[in-house]
């Protein structure tokens, strides 16, 4: 295993080309499931798990690796499936989401994939609304499931519900009234924080799924005659989304004339490994790792002020 995570750090110089690389894994059955290089530290065999009072019973566990004390989650039994029954064979996938760091339970890990954003979906229609899916993708012949891990860990640690501090004492911010933002990413919970946070502040939102999505709804608006970079105060963009990525996106936005002024921030859960040389280099103006709606609800009142909105 320890051969399959050694070049990494040499993969994800990838990015920015609008492509990926997926660790495939599996849980229960033989459905292949998917996780961003990206977002991953380590792999290994599953460790001596410790069980503490009170934990979420989604969690089998915590782990104590490289000095450190992670919690051990069953990704299998997270998603709706049943828990994993013989650790003493399973593997652990250890990544960083949105600054924190976690282990998912697996039963094996099979290779790294090279893909292209754009062989990469939406989940199919009628799925319905309680799967844990952000996109889907073929591998020789096979469907890859590519988990929407947000959505996991919202569910298992909580904490996605979160308001900035200043809405919690005030009503919505006068110098909001009126802005609107495009919000573009492919998780659900991950568009519901930051609607949630914008709504708190009194902006409007227009929210998209993917960077495909995003570059149509953007090029339909300014061939209707309007003037983008004064219709919207910016777009708030996830990097890793089906069809396109947000960097792609990002660079798509900069070589239109009608759109190169929008102002964009990328929004990303790639908070331990992100590459900011990439965000400067596609021509992004600003970024963030998720989520911390104080310092999200700052930038964009910081971007408010810099554009000049008056207070209502």
């Amino acid at each position: 295993m320890a051969g399959i995570m050694a070049s990494v750090d040499q993969r994800t110089q990838l990015v920015g080309q609008n492509r990926l690389e997926l660790l495939l894994f599996r849980l229960n059955g033989r459905q292949l499931y998917g996780i961003n290089v990206f977002k991953v530290k380590e792999v290994l065999q599953c460790p001596r798990l410790t069980l503490l009072p009170k934990l979420n019973p989604i969690v089998r566990g915590v782990a104590h690796i490289r000095g450190g004390t992670l919690p051990i989650i069953d990704l299998g039994r997270a998603t709706g499936g049943r828990a994993l029954e013989d650790l003493s064979t399973a593997f652990v996938i250890i990544t960083e989401y949105n600054n924190r760091v976690q282990g998912f339970l697996v039963r094996a890990v099979e290779r790294i994939v090279n893909l292209n954003w754009s062989d990469v979906h939406p989940p199919p229609k009628g799925t319905g609304r309680d799967h844990y899916l952000t996109a889907v993708t073929r591998v020789e012949d096979q469907m890859v499931e590519i988990v929407d891990v947000e959505k996991v860990l919202a569910e298992v640690l909580a904490g996605d519900e979160a308001l900035p501090q200043q809405a919690t004492t005030t009503e919505a911010m006068p110098e909001a009234t009126g802005s609107r933002i495009l919000v573009v990413d492919d998780s659900s919970v991950a568009r519901r924080q930051i609607i949630r946070c914008m709504e708190s502040l009194g902006i409007e939102v227009f929210a998209l799924n993917d960077g495909r999505q995003a570059l149509d709804w953007l090029k339909q608006q300014a061939d209707q005659g309007r003037d983008v970079t004064e219709d919207l105060l910016m777009m708030i963009s996830d990097i890793e989304m089906p069809e396109m990525d947000g960097y792609t996106l990002t660079a798509e936005v900069r070589s239109d004339p009608r759109l190169k002024d929008l102002h964009v921030m990328l929004h990303t859960s790639l908070s331990g490994v992100f590459n900011q040389a990439m965000v400067h280099k596609v021509g992004a103006d600003d970024f963030l790792a998720k989520f911390s709606p104080d310092e999200l609800a700052d930038r964009v009142l910081a971007r408010m002020r810099g554009a000049g909105v008056e207070h209502a």
